[in-house]
């Protein structure tokens, strides 16, 4: 059985490379969970944030790079009702696919898409009820374990991965996991009660999972690295530990995230407000930072656990 370290050693060593620049600009999104609509789906709460927030960076001319758990296939049987629930966010990520500005990380909640036939299968096509025909939704889509994003000038290194290869229960048990949510956690949580066994349910877990990452980080000549999979946003002074997560597209009431422009990284939350006159929107806030990416660098740390 593989350690916390070979799997996180094999997501980096397998990534995918994206060069970038000054001018490049990237938003991360991670743990959206889209379901089916029903009362099991987490996703729903927050989908008009999160689809607000996604025409904001495609507009913007951002690069959208989700990683992993985006759709919610431990509690749905199949993709067809989460897409059909959801269907402008599929057609929205089909732009972006179409101008080269999409990447897929898979995590332990939609794990099935690491094999590229299951990926061909159900998300090459979509049929279209109105036309009685196939219609092409994201072609030669590619789902990676990891992402590599390194800046064409300084070849700095930003890892991006989903974040479950530090969590051996999620990941190398990840069927027995989606058969007890399937069988017993998903009718829980339709009347309220949480699966404990989700590190973002679960404290110990999550603090187990974040120590095995930044233990990785620091023998890796402190490699910035970005994750979701906790739900839990974290973002490092310069001399800490670089390890950051882009929070989730589940939490009560907005959605965090973590934006790359100018070079530099911000970690930002959308949410539902009300203006000056009582008037619903949708607003941008900021968490933390922005602080230039160089800031982090290997010879600038003092390692701050």
């Amino acid at each position: 059985m593989f350690s916390s370290k070979k799997r996180l050693d094999k997501a980096y060593k397998t990534a995918k490379i994206i060069t970038f620049d000054d001018k490049s600009k990237f938003i991360l999104f991670s743990d959206c969970h889209r379901g089916d609509n029903s009362f099991a789906d987490d996703f729903a709460n927050n989908r008009n944030i999160y689809f607000h927030a996604l025409k904001h960076y495609f507009a913007e001319g951002f690069q959208y790079c989700e990683l992993g758990d985006g759709d919610e296939l431990w509690e749905n049987l199949s993709f067809d009702p989460i897409f059909e629930a959801h269907k402008n966010v599929y057609m929205l990520m089909k732009e972006f696919h179409q101008q080269n500005r999409l990447h897929m990380v898979w995590g332990n909640h939609d794990m099935v898409y690491r094999n590229p036939n299951f990926v061909k299968k159900h998300l090459e096509t979509y049929f279209d009820a109105k036309e009685e025909k196939d219609k092409a939704l994201l072609n030669d889509l590619k789902y990676h374990e990891g992402l590599v994003l390194k800046h064409k000038q300084t070849e700095q290194e930003l890892f991006l991965t989903h974040g479950h290869q530090a969590d051996t229960w999620n990941y190398t048990f990840w069927k027995w996991s989606r058969f007890l949510v399937r069988i017993l956690w998903k009718p829980l949580n339709v009347i309220g009660i949480s699966d404990p066994t989700r590190p973002a349910k679960n404290h110990k877990e999550l603090i187990k999972v974040e120590r095995r990452t930044k233990k990785w980080i620091t023998e890796n000549n402190n490699r910035i690295t970005i994750a979701g999979h906790t739900h839990r946003p974290r973002f490092p002074e310069p001399r800490d530990i670089p390890f950051f997560n882009d929070g989730s597209c589940v939490h009560p009431r907005c959605i965090t995230g973590i934006e790359i422009e100018n070079g530099n990284i911000t970690l930002i939350k959308w949410l539902i407000d009300t203006n000056d006159d009582g008037i619903l929107q949708i607003v941008r806030v900021v968490l933390e930072g922005p602080r230039k990416l160089t800031d982090y660098s290997s010879n600038k740390l003092t390692i701050n656990t």
